[in-house]
């Protein structure tokens, strides 16, 4: 205040600025090492959703590549009864023209099912290769997640450390990050 003017301090004042010319720096350490975990949890977070997306769009071409696995697979059936209705119709014709054309159409539904087949293989090897592929993507989701509920507990036991004050807490805080920091970087690579 100006000179000649009275100000008086409260004890709310005093006190606030008492702790501002006294940081603990312990407790101040204590935030920053909060915060570089909650950026390396956010980094394995981020990982772990993509990893999981991913797995879910290969999981889903593979529902699609099964399903017209099943659709070539009933028509190789249609094929295979029109075949057999053309062997019969054949067999039983008592004009030997008519017994020609389906004994013809026979050979045709056959030659057609073949290929029927080679398509619906194809299809099946597919599906196949996208489900492993959604496996193979997922596998990496499970250590993140178990990466980021370690990192999860360290700020948890950090945050406790500083409301308390016991520092051993803090040992336990280091033991969980690192293990959390090491799963994270296994399931990276």
């Amino acid at each position: 205040m100006s000179a000649g003017h009275f100000h008086v301090h409260g004890p709310h004042d005093h006190e606030v600025e008492h702790a501002a010319h006294s940081a603990d720096p312990f407790a101040g350490r204590i935030a920053v090492m909060t915060a570089i975990l909650a950026t390396i949890g956010a980094l394995f977070g981020y990982m772990a959703g993509a990893t999981q997306n991913d797995a879910l769009m290969f999981k889903n071409e593979a529902a699609i590549r099964r399903t017209e696995a099943s659709d070539q697979w009933n028509f190789y059936q249609a094929k295979s009864m029109k075949q057999n209705i053309a062997e019969i119709a054949a067999a039983t014709a008592t004009d030997p023209k008519v017994a020609q054309k389906y004994a013809a159409e026979a050979k045709r539904y056959e030659a057609e099912k073949k290929e029927v087949m080679v398509e619906a293989k194809k299809h099946e090897a597919a599906y196949k290769q996208w489900n492993e592929k959604s496996e193979h993507a997922l596998h990496p989701h499970h250590w993140l997640a178990m990466s980021m509920t370690l990192l999860q507990i360290a700020i948890a036991l950090a945050s406790i450390t500083v409301l308390t004050q016991k520092r051993w807490l803090l040992y336990g805080a280091a033991a969980s990050a690192f293990v959390g920091a090491i799963l994270g970087v296994v399931a990276w690579l």
